[in-house]
């Protein structure tokens, strides 16, 4: 099992920040484009090599969030029409996220059994979250969906504040 905290900066423009391991060693360094159309955040191994990209859809009716790793297209993050609680599904071949991800407490499933777990770190400077992969075949893939739906609730707080 390998374990990552995954921490925002707040306030950060540019959506740049670093994955650590549980030792506190950098393993991943994600970078959010500025001000740019399509939105997207690249995550970096330490050698400075893209692994995952995260883009959301431009001009959509409904959100729409596509996740890259290695170049291939793995998982897609889209809202589904509902008027009270926001609802959102996740399209990946044999992936399923079970629990509560709008709280950032969940597991991630490959084929019916965990590959990794997600936790959110309350009373932090900044959202941060405790990352535990059981699957090491999916390490960059549960870091990039982590971040994916981290920027899915940005995204819904974004639009929700401007609505009023």
């Amino acid at each position: 099992m390998k374990e990552f905290i995954i921490k925002q900066k707040m306030l950060s423009m540019s959506g740049q920040f670093k994955v650590k391991d549980a030792e506190g060693n950098d393993v991943f360094e994600v970078e959010g484009s500025f001000l740019k159309i399509p939105k997207t955040y690249t995550i970096q191994d330490v050698e400075a090599n893209e692994v995952a990209r995260i883009t959301k859809k431009s001009f959509s009716f409904l959100p729409t969030f596509y996740v890259e790793v290695q170049g291939q297209e793995t998982v897609t993050i889209q809202k589904e029409f509902s008027f009270l609680k926001p609802k959102y599904t996740i399209d990946a071949a044999g992936i399923e996220v079970l629990g509560t991800w709008w709280e950032m407490s969940f597991d991630v499933l490959k084929n019916g059994e965990v590959a990794g777990t997600v936790d959110k770190k309350w009373f932090q400077w900044g959202d941060s979250y405790q990352v535990q992969i059981y699957n090491e075949e999916m390490e960059t893939l549960i870091i990039a969906l982590v971040i994916a739906i981290d920027c899915v609730k940005a995204d819904q707080a974004a639009s929700s504040s401007a609505a009023f």
